[in-house]
């Protein structure tokens, strides 16, 4: 029995895996498909859709079912509709071929060689990364937002309001159609507007609090601003939530000052405990590597943070942990 409870909330936006298998090694990738997932292979044409219960499995386990579930009746179905018997033979054969991959990639995919795509509008399904924590090159995840079809059918909308609301997003959208639209000028000054108001804040030594929604459980709690100017460097805007329902508690940083006519590269070479101590201000747009680790974050991991070096460490080595959930424990 290899059933699993989600024990997550319902994520922000859905999640879309996409791997190309071509060898032994991604058909052993582990796989935790939600029941809310759907699955299809585009190169036969084949799709199945969400279930009632949650799988930790792996690739192959996931063909191995499918191929099960698919030779059920075909004895019946070989007497009372032979051309439906035909066409799930045709693909039953399909999917043990894909069992069949080399060891090893080649220079080019075998003939065998399959696309598989999980599709989880809850966001909690996943597909293990064989190249973490770099990405990797034959898996791609792609973040949407849900339809209202999606949302009705998780149960996050009440199906008897949707004639109500649809009427409501009608008459706003004629209105954005008569009014004018907000162009890229107007945003600009509304931010600009939101960093006079932390300066002024700031100045008084008050802190700005406004209400948001917790990313974690999305309950209802509040989200603190002020603007900090660090001695020798700029201003920066610091933002504090803390939920009181789960405990979540996070914090960025958003420079307040203007964008530098050229970029900044930074490299320190740590060698004892002191240099764990220093100070670091991480904008938002910058990445960092450890060579030595063979680590590379891209460009807007973590977000904006102002630590240390080791508090930085432990911030990635708390992010691995949450989004990579195979590197550690039996599964690894």
């Amino acid at each position: 029995n290899s059933e699993v409870q989600s024990g997550e909330a319902v994520q922000e936006k859905g999640h879309r895996y996409e791997l190309r298998c071509g060898s032994k090694a991604d058909l052993n990738r582990q796989v935790v498909r939600n029941g809310t997932a759907s699955v299809s292979f585009p190169d036969w044409d084949f799709s199945a859709p969400p279930t009632t219960t949650s799988k930790l499995t792996t690739v192959e386990g996931l063909i191995s079912h499918f191929i099960d579930d698919l030779s059920m009746d075909q004895d019946q179905r070989k007497e009372l509709v032979p051309e439906v018997y035909e066409q799930i033979e045709v693909l039953i054969a399909k999917l043990r071929t894909a069992l069949e991959l080399p060891e090893e990639h080649g220079e080019q995919d075998s003939d065998n060689a399959f696309t598989v795509v999980i599709d989880d509008p809850t966001g909690n399904s996943y597909v293990e990364n064989l190249c973490a924590p770099n990405p990797d090159p034959r898996l791609s995840i792609q973040y949407y937002r849900r339809t209202r079809e999606q949302m009705i059918q998780l149960g996050l909308l009440n199906p008897d309001a949707e004639d109500t609301q649809e009427a409501e997003e009608a008459g706003q959208g004629q209105t954005a159609t008569k009014g004018p639209r907000i162009n890229a000028l107007q945003e600009a000054a509304a931010a600009d507007n939101v960093v006079r108001a932390v300066k002024e804040a700031s100045q008084s030594h008050e802190i700005l609090s406004f209400p948001a929604n917790c990313s974690s459980c999305n309950a209802p709690c509040d989200t603190r601003m002020q603007m900090v100017d660090i001695p020798h460097f700029q201003e920066v805007i610091i933002m504090s939530t803390t939920c009181d329902d789960c405990g979540y508690k996070s914090n960025e940083v958003k420079c307040g000052g203007a964008i530098s006519s050229q970029g900044r590269r930074i490299t320190l070479k740590i060698e004892d405990k002191e240099d764990l101590s220093r100070d670091i201000l991480k904008s938002e747009t910058s990445s960092f590597n450890i060579p030595e680790l063979d680590l590379d974050m891209v460009a807007g991991t973590l977000g904006g943070r102002f630590t240390t070096i080791e508090g930085l460490i432990r911030q990635v080595h708390n992010e691995l942990d949450s989004r990579v959930p195979f590197m550690e424990g039996d599964s690894a």
